[in-house]
């Protein structure tokens, strides 16, 4: 065969619809995330192919399928990225997480937990548990946690933030009977974050966010963050608290010299889930 009859044949093949769906995962794998558009480009295809493509790709789990595009399913979210599909992003690390966290949740505490991936994992992990009290702005939360686990579950009021399916508000209850607002305390409070580093301490993306999780750290008598090691070394827009803030952090991977000995400085307790 001569060089350019195996050029015309390489090029031929990678035309073939699984040629391309191979390179077309290859790419999202490595941009991280991608819009159908830019993939229609890239792949010189009809939208409507590239669809069909990412469609056929998430259903093996190669990736994951969203409104207009598709992301890795190693990919750091964006700030805006929804619940379902943060979901699928790390699953591994966060069940891994949940479950260990669960370990410090004893029969009949009452708890206070924020909305996100990692703590909708706990839920999960929390089915051996009973008579808790949970407090919570996870709008999710009810449906991942099997009723004979909690003797009251409140979910805090405040505006609704549809991608994180969670309220963002006061951390109070209201009393019954058209009462004042009722402060609260809990034995510990399970705050997943968005990024932890030596600087920054424990950060997220939402301001009001931000503040919510950091005023349930203040009403808790103790406290443990959850961060996969995605989450190691970053910074984002609002600070919640600084890492001293918390009595544990429990991850799926030791974090790096820096931020380990920092953690240490500040006596918090490095929880790292076993494989």
């Amino acid at each position: 065969m001569t060089s350019s009859t195996a050029t015309d044949a390489g090029s031929t093949a990678r035309r073939l619809p699984a040629g391309r769906k191979a390179e077309l995962a290859a790419y999202v794998a490595e941009v991280g995330e991608v819009t159908v558009a830019q993939l229609a480009d890239r792949f010189d295809v009809s939208a409507d192919t590239i669809r069909r493509d990412l469609d056929a790709l998430d259903a093996d789990g190669v990736l994951i399928r969203t409104h207009g595009g598709a992301v890795s399913t190693s990919a750091i979210p964006r700030p805006d990225t929804g619940l379902d599909v943060r979901m699928r992003l790390q699953t591994t690390a966060k069940e891994r997480i949940g479950a260990l966290a669960a370990t410090l949740v004893h029969d009949g505490f009452a708890i206070v937990v924020n909305a996100g991936t990692t703590t909708l994992a706990l839920a999960r992990h929390l089915a051996d548990h009973s008579d808790l009290t949970i407090a919570t702005n996870s709008l999710r939360l009810a449906t991942e946690i099997a009723p004979k686990v909690y003797r009251d579950l409140y979910v805090f009021g405040g505006a609704v933030r549809a991608s994180a399916q969670a309220t963002v508000g006061p951390v109070r209850l209201p009393a019954l009977a058209g009462g004042p607002e009722l402060d609260i305390r809990c034995d510990l409070a399970i705050i997943g974050v968005g990024a932890v580093a030596v600087d920054a301490g424990y950060s997220t993306s939402n301001l009001a966010e931000a503040q919510m999780m950091g005023d349930m750290m203040d009403r808790a008598a103790c406290v443990a963050v959850l961060a996969d090691s995605s989450k190691f070394g970053r910074r984002l827009f609002a600070q919640i608290a600084d890492l001293g803030r918390a009595d544990y952090l429990v991850t799926d991977v030791a974090p790096p010299h820096d931020l380990h000995d920092a953690l240490r400085a500040r006596d918090v307790e490095v929880l790292v889930a076993a494989d």
